[in-house]
């Protein structure tokens, strides 16, 4: 008997774990993609496998799983990975205050974290400022990847690993009846077609892309030069405005008072969507950012004084061996603006779209990509 067959077209995040789910399922799966590799949002990120921001639950869960693939599928494949966890730090009352309440809500919903003192954040990393340090909370259970190495190495491993077969520069025109037309002579069939395209899905099925609540966010993010004597940072390293940027964090009561306080004190942050963090991969490079600007339509400019913006405010928690800046980009994702956390219809028979993941594909991909796969 011959193998249901599956069409996954994108091979960001979202696509290659369909993919690997569609395969774990018993699919024949070709991904189709329209570039030579990779180069959307899914490589401009921090590389942060983040469950510390998703709410207790679902996605909380989801997020641990997919964790767990992603550190087993790094160990398998030999991807660089450091689960080396996050970090955040208070240097203000308020924020403290919230560290606090933060620390016993995670502990009770089972989560690996602990509330550090000043001379304990010191032992954990050495490139936290200690000047007015309250202390700060950590969670062991983030890992880091270099997203760029990581999702390049992936197609590899998921061909030799589960036959999945990969067509690159293929720019799919239209899907009719289970087959999917590159221009109008070159063809693909299958049993079952999944568009995990993100902001291309505009051009696929605009319609549906202009009936769902869906936005795009443009960030801006910045990378720094390899740090001298292979100088670690330690855990990921976050200021107290990524208190106010994850849904995890919304269970503290505090929240609303100190958030108002950064509208007063801090307006341009907000305006820009701006918190701050960085990570560190294998090479001793930081990754910096960052910040979330919403519309259909985004000037394809980086803006200079939003960068300015995040390094400011970096230097206010985190001090590094050497600040050079080596590179700068923006990305751009799709977003649903009804507070869902994913996107998934059928527009035609025996065809799936999945998106709207927003800025937690790399966090929330594999567990979510297992899910629906295995509800169909």
């Amino acid at each position: 008997m011959d193998k249901r067959s599956a069409i996954v077209i994108g091979a960001g995040i979202v696509g290659l774990a369909t993919a690997r789910a569609l395969a774990l399922k018993g699919f024949s799966v070709q991904v189709l993609d329209r570039t030579q590799k990779a180069v959307g949002a899914s490589i401009r990120n921090f590389g942060m496998l983040w469950p510390i921001g998703q709410p207790a639950g679902k996605l909380y869960d989801r997020a641990i799983r997919s964790r767990n693939i992603w550190e087993e599928i790094c160990n398998d494949a030999n991807i660089w990975h450091d689960p080396v966890g996050s970090l955040h730090v208070a240097y203000h009352q308020d924020e403290w205050n919230i560290l606090e309440e933060l620390y016993e809500i995670f502990s009770g919903q089972g989560r690996q974290v602990e509330l550090l003192g000043k001379n304990e954040i010191a032992d954990k990393s050495g490139a936290v400022v200690e000047k007015n340090l309250l202390g700060g909370l950590y969670s062991r259970e983030e890992l880091i990847v270099d997203p760029r190495e990581a999702i390049w190495a992936l197609p590899g491993y998921l061909a030799e690993k589960w036959g999945i077969t990969f067509h690159w520069g293929k720019c799919v025109s239209y899907i009719s009846n289970q087959t999917v037309y590159v221009g109008n002579e070159e063809e693909y069939e299958a049993d079952m077609i999944f568009i995990c395209s993100g902001i291309d899905l505009e051009t696929l099925y605009p319609e549906y892309f202009l009936q769902y609540p869906l936005t795009k966010c443009k960030l801006q993010m910045m990378r720094l030069a390899a740090q001298p004597n292979e100088w670690r940072i330690g855990p990921a390293l976050c200021g107290g405005l990524s208190l106010i940027h994850y849904s995890s964090f919304k269970a503290a009561p505090s929240l609303p008072k100190l958030k108002l306080r950064y509208q007063e004190e801090m307006s341009d942050y907000i305006e820009w969507g701006i918190h701050v963090m960085v990570s560190q991969n294998g090479k001793g490079e930081l990754t910096v950012g960052d910040s979330h600007e919403y519309g259909l339509t985004h000037d394809p400019f980086d803006k200079k004084f939003i960068n300015d913006l995040i390094l400011d405010y970096l230097k206010k928690f985190a001090s590094f061996k050497d600040w050079t800046l080596i590179e700068s980009w923006n990305g751009i994702y799709p977003k649903l603006t009804d507070g869902e956390t994913d996107l998934f219809f059928s527009p035609e028979p025996a065809v799936y779209i999945l998106n709207g993941v927003g800025g937690a594909g790399m966090t929330l991909s594999f567990g979510l990509a297992e899910e629906l796969v295995a509800g169909i």
